[in-house]
């Protein structure tokens, strides 16, 4: 949208704000967030109140393990929202959508494998901070190279258990929250 939509916006009423003496146009944030959600817009985070509860995204195309990992974490983690995706896009979608806390990430998606998305959550231009923990049956050792080096501190194998899985994802948001 240019700043002319808004300016539109503005005069016909449909977005509350003012004008200035000078004839520039000023919109209290509350305003311009509460504007967006009732137009089905994204609102930045910025705009956003801080979250009293985690949201992590959860990108697994495994429906039985996705399953379970949702369950578990419910449990263990009660404090946490969890927001389910099963292929790359549509985890990505979700991850600019909710601006989570932490994105847990299976390797081996049907439409993007890991490195494929981390990489597309590094680009500067998307203002996405969130951590990325891979959980994966395997992956190859390029992979995890590769991974690592887009900065991804955490990778678990699923063998090695929820437990793992769920002690990973709470040192990540303890990590966040000191940060």
């Amino acid at each position: 949208m240019t700043p002319a939509t808004v300016a539109s916006w503005i005069d016909q009423g449909h977005l509350k704000g003012h004008k200035t003496p000078t004839g520039r146009r000023r919109v209290a944030s509350h305003d311009l967030a509460e504007f967006l959600r009732q137009h089905g817009m994204a609102v930045p985070s910025e705009l956003q109140p801080a979250r009293e509860r985690h949201v992590v995204v959860v990108i697994e195309d495994d429906p039985g393990y996705l399953k379970a990992l949702v369950r578990t974490l419910q449990r263990e983690a009660p404090d946490v929202d969890v927001i389910e995706a099963s292929t790359g896009m549509d985890g990505l979608l979700e991850i600019g959508r909710v601006g989570p806390d932490l994105v847990i990430l299976d390797y081996a998606l049907p439409d993007l494998n890991a490195v494929q998305v981390v990489e597309r959550l590094v680009d500067t231009s998307k203002r996405l901070t969130a951590p990325v923990m891979i959980v994966t049956g395997g992956l190859p050792a390029a992979a995890e190279n590769d991974l690592r080096m887009l900065g991804v501190r955490a990778i678990v194998n699923k063998v090695d258990g929820m437990g793992v899985v769920i002690e990973a994802m709470q040192r990540a948001l303890q990590a966040r929250k000191v940060a």
